[in-house]
């Protein structure tokens, strides 16, 4: 007896996938997917890290406070006799604590001085650098490079640079310098 169930020759069966697709098309497909999905769990993760980074932070608060610190020296070594009061205003606002209320009480004194000179002086930063900060104290200190420039009545400007340190605190979410004083130049030992 002759079997007539298979009456033509055996074809050669390929491998079949979901929707009738070839199995390597299938594979190669669902390889991609994973690779891909891999990958954007990846990104997703570096992103969150970065922004739950204190280090990023703490690097954002240095430099506010770096050009709030460079702002304040800037606005307290230039003043216009012309312009006093907005000057001395502006003096005012950049500072705290005890520097701040020298600045109001000498206020009427130092006008008159100034009004009775005839000066205008101009500052320029040059460099700055935070030295220390302590963001959760609100309290950091700012060394300033800058170079002012004075001109008096009947006389040609003059140019002195010179180096400032100042103490800034954290007050109402701004820096304020609440503390100045001139840096010391090199050449000394630090004992």
């Amino acid at each position: 007896m002759a079997d007539h169930r298979h009456p033509e020759p055996l074809k050669r069966r390929r491998a079949v996938g979901p929707a009738g697709l070839p199995a390597k098309v299938v594979a190669l497909a669902l390889a991609l997917v994973l690779a891909a999905g891999g990958v954007a769990a990846w990104a997703g993760w570096d992103w969150y890290a970065a922004a739950h980074d204190d280090t990023a932070a703490y690097a954002e608060q240095r430099d506010t406070a770096l050009a709030a610190g460079e702002q304040a020296v800037q606005n307290l070594n230039t003043l216009d006799h012309q312009h006093l009061d907005r000057g001395l205003d502006l003096w005012e606002t950049s500072t705290t604590g005890e520097l701040h209320d020298q600045l109001v009480s000498g206020r009427s004194e130092f006008a008159s001085q100034v009004r009775t000179a005839k000066t205008v002086t101009t500052a320029k930063v040059l460099s700055g650098a935070v030295t220390e900060l302590d963001d959760r104290a609100g309290r950091a200190r700012v060394l300033v490079a800058l170079r002012v420039t004075v001109k008096a009545p009947g006389a040609e400007s003059t140019d002195k640079d010179s180096r400032m340190l100042g103490e800034l605190t954290r007050t109402g979410g701004r820096w304020k310098l609440s503390a100045l004083g001139q840096a010391p130049v090199g050449g000394t030992a630090a004992g």
